[in-house]
């Protein structure tokens, strides 16, 4: 979360112009947002970033016990998928009436379209499923601080977002309790495989 409440200053680690994606017309400083534009993207995206951690870690939960009564990763990702788009279609409805924005031409758009069909809903949601079943979720969950952490690095290089000390903290802290934790768990995994060894060997006797 220190990458989302703290910011301090800006580190420039490169330089010149980087690449944007979104606007390639626009150099460095042709694309600047108000103070009262900040603000209230601050005010709101605080919330809406507990909100998620929240949910997402319920959706671990939820994923780990329908693992035990349905233990198939590729259709309950299908299923998700489905009614994902449903309620993503509702909601897009709701809020965004103008038809020029649903149009889908060969830019950015589409490319963040396609990933995220097929690769964030397809293949990571599988694969999450199938990581819940073999480890359980509280495994599966200490990698999830690593998607702020790219997230970072690849709106700095690709979408000219600035770069600051928060965000540098974050990452350093987020390495260092995922190696934590990583650490711990093979700490317990020799500790389980110590004692089953000794019980199979008592039994023995």
């Amino acid at each position: 979360m220190l990458m989302t409440f703290f910011k301090g200053v800006e580190i420039n680690i490169w330089s010149s112009n980087k690449i944007n994606l979104l606007h390639p017309h626009l150099n460095q400083n042709g694309h600047v947002a108000s103070h009262h534009t900040e603000f209230r993207n601050k005010l709101l995206g605080i919330p809406c970033a507990i909100v998620s951690c929240c949910f997402y870690s319920l959706w671990y939960i939820t994923q780990a016990k329908m693992n035990a009564e349905y233990p198939s990763p590729h259709s309950s990702a299908a299923l998700m998928s489905i009614m994902g788009a449903i309620q993503a279609n509702i909601f897009t409805l709701c809020v965004e009436r103008d038809w020029s924005q649903w149009k889908l031409g060969f830019n950015i758009r589409l490319l963040t379209v396609a990933y995220s069909g097929m690769v964030a809903s397809g293949v990571v949601v599988v694969i999450i499923a199938w990581c819940i079943k073999k480890r359980g979720p509280l495994f599966v969950s200490v990698f999830n601080p690593l998607q702020l952490l790219l997230v970072d690095i690849a709106a700095y290089l690709m979408l000219e977002e600035k770069l600051y000390l928060g965000s540098v903290l974050g990452a350093v802290i987020i390495v260092c309790g995922l190696y934590t934790v990583l650490w711990g768990t093979a700490q317990e995994l020799k500790k389980e495989v110590s004692v089953s060894a000794i019980r199979k060997h008592q039994r023995r006797v």
